[in-house]
């Protein structure tokens, strides 16, 4: 096994190939991704009902903005769970570390969805509701680096990129099922009972993928570098000074990537709220972002195996670019069902198969020792930034400016900053350090 072979050498550049991965530890790996972009996901498309739930403002948008505050609290404690945790795994493992993120995020998620609503219990259900989402983003924070390096470090030899998209496939996955159990819900339920009880069915059917996460998570290899190699605390400032280039870079990259995709998980509020389209409608343009997500990350992730990361991140990225415009005011003017699909469907692919490469270059330009720690830190920074408040900024343009193209305008932004980042980082598929499993990425990578 992975963790075997890491163990049987003093040095990862020595050790012997590892046994290829297997799909369910595959599996056990991305779950902990996928309920959390199940979670927060859900959470935006039922922003509306849990606002009402916790929030009862003097109007519909005060409700909305108090609810969507919420959501951007559990981005707030990502940092530090991602120091937390992505040390943890630097230090002991990438196994334990992703079964704490993991117990934790199950509690809650259980924990929100079973929280009495504002009218049974008064304010303690709006501050039980926070306190759940801050829990939900410290578990979050530690989960992105360490899984994302188990699935880099035991993949088999020059398939680093296919093994590591899963990662963000399982957001496609999680997006996907996120859609068809809204579209479910919004069609057999009748607006009162879904604003009443109905969106906590959705949490609870997330929910019970943890006992099932949680043993076969407990199974997996270890891919660790040896105990002799992991430094007993924070990472000093020498290391911190030769990775800080890739930091920046990093957080710039995955600063735009973050802003498009939670401009898509918006898309079902949006075309509810400023398009007016009836809900089972609006929540079919998040099954079709879900489905794309999950074909082209992989498709990214594969042919970044053989042309290298940086081709598949700025040519898809520059083309997402380039549509976002004209796919936003299609769909403003047009006001139906096929526009609506097949705009979400071309931008959600073009970004889709560039994020999945863009992952696999931060990861492979972080040297193995710290890279569950600045991995997660990155992540949990750029989404706590970003993340956390872009589905509040475009919901105050689009009423300030009374502009519906408005998130196409702060997403177009986001992109361009994320392009110029990723033109100045160094191509890494092509390093012999990272030609195989389990060794660590050439200083030179990260200079």
């Amino acid at each position: 096994m992975v963790g075997m072979a890491a163990r049987a050498s003093n040095s990862e550049s020595n050790a012997a190939a590892p046994t290829p991965i297997t799909p369910r530890q595959v599996a056990a790996a991305v779950v902990g991704n996928a309920l959390e972009f199940y979670d927060f996901t859900t959470y935006a498309y039922f922003a509306v009902q849990i606002g009402h739930a916790f929030f009862p403002g003097r109007s519909a948008f005060e409700s909305l903005m108090l609810s969507l505050a919420t959501f951007g609290a559990g981005f707030f404690s990502r940092p530090v769970g991602a120091i937390v945790i992505g040390s943890l795994a630097d230090r002991v493992g990438r196994r334990p570390a992703m079964l704490l993120s993991f117990g934790l995020m199950g509690l809650a998620i259980l924990g929100l969805a079973l929280t009495p609503s504002y009218g049974q219990i008064g304010l303690a259900a709006p501050l039980l509701a926070i306190s759940f989402r801050l829990l939900q983003g410290f578990a979050l924070g530690g989960e992105v680096g360490p899984t994302t390096a188990f699935l880099i470090e035991s993949a088999p030899p020059g398939r680093r990129g296919l093994y590591g998209a899963w990662q963000g496939a399982s957001q496609g996955v999680a997006t996907l099922f996120g859609g068809l159990i809204g579209v479910g819900l919004s069609t057999h339920l009748s607006a009162h009972d879904l604003d009443a009880w109905g969106w906590r069915i959705a949490f609870l059917i997330g929910a019970l993928v943890l006992p099932l996460g949680l043993i076969i998570r407990r199974n997996l290899p270890e891919t660790r570098h040896h105990v002799e190699e992991a430094h007993a605390g924070l990472p000093d400032a020498p290391t911190l000074r030769a990775h800080l280039r890739i930091i920046v870079l990093g957080l710039a990259m995955v600063g735009s990537f973050t802003t498009a995709t939670y401009v898509f998980q918006y898309m079902t509020t949006y075309a509810s709220t400023t398009l007016h389209m009836k809900m089972g409608v609006a929540f079919g343009a998040t099954v079709v972002s879900g489905a794309v997500g999950l074909v082209f990350t992989l498709l990214g992730g594969a042919l970044s195996d053989r042309f290298g990361r940086k081709v598949l991140v700025l040519i898809p990225r520059t083309l997402f670019l380039l549509a976002t415009f004209p796919a936003f005011l299609l769909m403003v003017h047009r006001h139906d069902g096929v526009t609506l699909l097949s705009a979400v469907g071309l931008m959600g692919a073009l970004s889709s198969m560039s994020s999945g490469p863009g992952l696999i270059l931060l990861t492979e330009s972080v040297r193995k020792e710290v890279r569950g720690l600045v991995l997660s830190t990155v992540y949990a920074v750029a989404l706590a930034v970003f993340g956390g408040t872009t589905q509040m900024i475009i919901t105050a343009l689009i009423k300030v400016t009374g502009d519906p193209l408005a998130p196409a305008w702060y997403m177009m932004g986001a992109t361009a900053v994320g392009i110029l980042a990723i033109t100045l980082m160094h191509e890494t598929a092509r390093n012999p350090k990272n030609a195989s499993a389990g060794e660590t990425v050439s200083p030179q990578a990260v200079r």
